[in-house]
């Protein structure tokens, strides 16, 4: 396998992680020749959204491996983060809490290679037929307010125009445009720097939903345990991973637009923002042996996952701030990682617990617009745990709570003049609905005495 022969050295890196799949037998090498710009390494990348993560060692001129669907599972997020799903996402709620500042160092490998300023060295995928383009999709983008000195970590869309310039769509919303925006109405250039090949830590923190002022790569710091090593760019003063695998840096011109045209979204269909920003690239530096990473996007267990574990995280923060009896948050797979939440409650909540659940999610959050309440004894993440629910402990004639026009995403595949109708189910279990809700299952020391048998069963063996 050709990862570099110091990655499995590494602990807090986007190769060290890839090291720890490639032991684990989680890694698959697709030696054939591919053109990343003629569908087909994307068509690959994307019938094995639900497989191991891949790496694309034959990719034509520029010399350089792409590697996809590394965090594609919820244990594959908690591998990656050092966790259990069942930490996940209190511990990133909980890292918000307690940033750590990244500790600038004076060299890093993210800047051995100078590339120049031109995009056509790297080999970046074409995903989707009707696209303008080829995406950067992995993309964890750098800002910093020149006047406020506000730092930001986020993803934006990024589609190469030609060898120094580039598309880029960002949501109105998100802190980068704001940040953009202001700079434009100084009549500045906003710098950036796009991160390619980063640690696990810094790909889920970079989906955070925070507020503007708190900095992400701080909370990337608290998720590794220890301030996250950066390196200043080479054309700003902008930190950046210093063992990210590339670094594109570059400005958003304060005035040119560049027409998009259709771009796949998160619920698997194409939209049309109108008009992006214009990238200036200014310098292109990546690490020795760099490995492009390459996130599928549109409806795709990466591209869901890494922005549905965050935005779990934080919605479980802020229902806990005053629903006490709130245990885990979930953001599933089937509502495209965005649009439909389960919360789970401790046993003994308060009568109104649920529906105050529902109401604060889809208060919260525009893009949920349905959210199931459980018992804690339900993983959250478990989607058949959660149907299982919904029909076993729900009556839908007092159960489901609608509450129609609410202000959604611009995203959001069914919205109607900027609003949606909002639902939510109560499935959880009542004393007044059932006498006896014991389930019917072997006792609980059958299952440890018998556990040996089942683990080399599930590992392959078909003898014991």
């Amino acid at each position: 396998m050709p990862l570099p022969a110091n990655a499995a050295t590494e602990t807090n890196s986007f190769r060290g992680f890839l090291a720890r799949l490639q032991e684990a037998g989680e890694l698959a090498e697709i030696t054939t020749s591919l053109d990343p710009e003629e569908f087909e390494l994307s068509a690959i990348a994307s019938a094995l959204h639900d497989g191991p993560a891949a790496i694309f060692t034959n990719t034509g001129a520029t010399g350089i491996p792409v590697v996809a669907n590394v965090l594609n599972s919820v244990d594959r997020v908690a591998l990656g983060l050092g966790l259990t799903r069942a930490d996940l996402p209190t511990a990133i709620s909980e890292a918000i809490t307690r940033p750590l500042p990244p500790n600038v160092v004076a060299s890093g490998a993210c800047q051995e290679v100078d590339l120049g300023a031109d995009l056509t060295r790297l080999p970046i995928p074409r995903f989707f037929e009707h696209e303008g383009g080829p995406y950067i999709t992995a993309g964890c983008i750098v800002t910093t307010d020149r006047e406020s000195g506000i730092a930001n970590l986020s993803y934006a869309r990024v589609r190469p125009t030609g060898p120094e310039t580039a598309l880029i769509g960002i949501a109105p919303n998100h802190h980068l445009a704001v940040m953009a925006r202001a700079a434009a109405a100084r009549g500045e250039e906003q710098p950036i720097a796009i991160t390619l090949g980063n640690a696990p830590s810094v790909l889920m923190a970079a989906a955070l939903y925070l507020r503007l002022g708190d900095d992400e790569m701080e909370v990337a710091g608290a998720l590794e345990g220890a301030p996250i090593d950066c390196v200043r760019c080479r054309t700003s003063d902008l930190l950046v991973p210093a063992n990210c695998e590339i670094v594109i840096e570059g400005v958003i011109d304060p005035e040119e637009r560049v027409h998009e045209g259709p771009v796949s979204e998160y619920h698997g269909m194409y939209e049309d923002y109108g008009p992006g920003q214009l990238v200036r690239i200014r310098k292109i530096t990546t690490r020795r042996n760099a490995l492009y990473q390459a996130i599928v996007p549109g409806f795709h267990l990466e591209h869901l996952l890494i922005g549905g574990v965050s935005i779990a995280a934080g919605l479980e923060s802020h229902l806990k701030g005053f629903i006490p009896a709130v245990r885990r948050v979930a953001i599933d797979n089937s509502g495209c990682g965005r649009l439909s939440a389960v919360v789970t409650l401790a046993e003994g909540h308060h009568p109104g617990d649920p529906k105050k659940a529902i109401l604060g999610a889809l208060s919260a959050v525009n893009l949920v617009k349905h959210v199931t309440v459980v018992d804690e004894d339900v993983d959250p993440w478990d989607e058949f745990a959660v149907r299982n629910a919904v029909m076993t402990r729900m009556r839908a004639e007092r159960d489901i709570v609608i509450v129609p026009d609410m202000r959604t995403d611009r995203s959001e595949p069914m919205k109607l003049g900027g609003t949606i109708t909002n639902y939510g189910f109560v499935a959880t279990r009542r004393a007044d609905d059932r006498p006896d809700w014991t389930p019917a299952l072997p006792p609980q020391t059958a299952y440890e005495t018998t556990a040996d048998i089942v683990a080399r069963i599930r590992a392959g063996a078909r003898k014991t």
